[in-house]
């Protein structure tokens, strides 16, 4: 089969095109025919390196964090999915092959059927934004009705589909976007827009319940302005704290230095009276199953910006890598 891998990290050159067996099914797997495949930014970052603390991989990796397509074969232990079944995941974070892949193996439990409304595109745009949103704003700063949260870069991957949850969970929503995405965000559900190449966010948001991080530099440092007390800040970009490096099962020096690292925030926060904590999305098949009957009901919409053939997937990743997309960009493999 064919498959987009990375041969070693940090060198642009080591991604490329490789004919490899077809994978294996494990006990508790199930072998998918990839039909698209979603892609995120971490697909640009792992073969970096940047992750190389908290995501091991053996090179040479395939490379994409989500899918969906038909499974043709399950592992003797399975018996929530069969053959022939549509499926969507996310594999970021597993054993299995990635997904740029014309197959791609899955566990069992981070996997979910299809949303019958959605064709394999549209739910391959899901998993990852699916499940970042999800636990942020579910689990991590449990959200409630009638609360503010303030997602930035609402006409991104995540901000487009953040917007839609939050929104279906009874909040108000605060967001940044450039001039020409306002009426795109505002479609979204977002009640405050702040067009950033006009205004600060700080200085006119204020009574916050709730901040997801999504944006590198000083934005966190400066979305405690915005916030009331008792809030939540729920950060995808860093810096890492030592909560999660203990969740992550990382030795001792590891736990240190994500402490000093995320010390600063962590003091400002409590001043400000606020809770900080870093995120990083795990793969699970029961929320995204619960996030398919959203998508299903019409809660939530795929947005997507564009869509690239499989031999056109570094295209993609570059396209991806500008940072222009307005919602998700997918390769189509089948």
């Amino acid at each position: 089969m064919k498959a987009l891998v990375f041969k070693r990290y940090g060198r642009p050159d080591q991604v490329a095109f490789v004919d490899t067996p077809r994978p294996v099914p494990k006990p508790n797997e199930i072998l998918v025919q990839v039909n698209a495949a979603g892609l995120n930014p971490i697909d640009n970052m792992i073969p970096k390196g940047t992750f190389k603390p908290i995501l091991r991989f053996r090179l040479p990796a395939t490379l994409g964090s989500d899918l969906a397509g038909v499974v043709v074969e399950v592992g003797n232990r399975v018996t929530r999915f069969k053959p022939g079944d549509a499926v969507f995941a996310s594999v970021f974070d597993l054993s299995g092959t990635g997904a740029l892949a014309e197959f791609a193996t899955v566990p069992e439990n981070a996997a979910a059927l299809k949303p019958a409304n959605l064709d394999f595109v549209q739910a391959a745009s899901i998993p990852m934004v699916g499940l970042t949103s999800w636990q942020a704003l579910r689990e991590r700063a449990r959200l409630q009705p009638g609360q503010k949260v303030f997602i930035p870069a609402g006409a991104g991957g995540i901000g487009t589909f953040a917007i839609q949850l939050a929104k279906y969970l009874g909040a108000k929503v605060g967001t940044t976007t450039s001039t020409g995405n306002l009426d795109l965000v505002r479609s979204l559900g977002a009640d405050e827009v702040i067009d950033y190449k006009k205004q600060q966010f700080e200085d006119v948001l204020r009574g916050y319940d709730a901040v997801l991080g999504t944006i590198r530099g000083d934005a966190i440092e400066k979305s405690l302005r915005i916030l009331k007390p008792g809030s939540a800040i729920v950060s995808l970009v860093g810096p890492p704290d030592a909560a999660f490096a203990r969740a992550r099962g990382m030795n001792a020096f590891m736990v240190f230095l994500f402490g000093l690292l995320s010390r600063k925030i962590l003091r400002r926060a409590k001043v400000s009276r606020a809770a900080y904590s870093f995120l990083f999305v795990h793969p699970d098949g029961s929320q995204l199953a619960e996030l398919g009957e959203l998508l299903g009901a019409g809660h939530i919409r795929p947005v997507i910006d564009k869509v690239f053939p499989f031999e056109q997937a570094k295209a993609a990743l570059a396209y991806l890598e500008t940072g222009r997309a307005k919602g998700k960009v997918v390769v189509q493999i089948r």
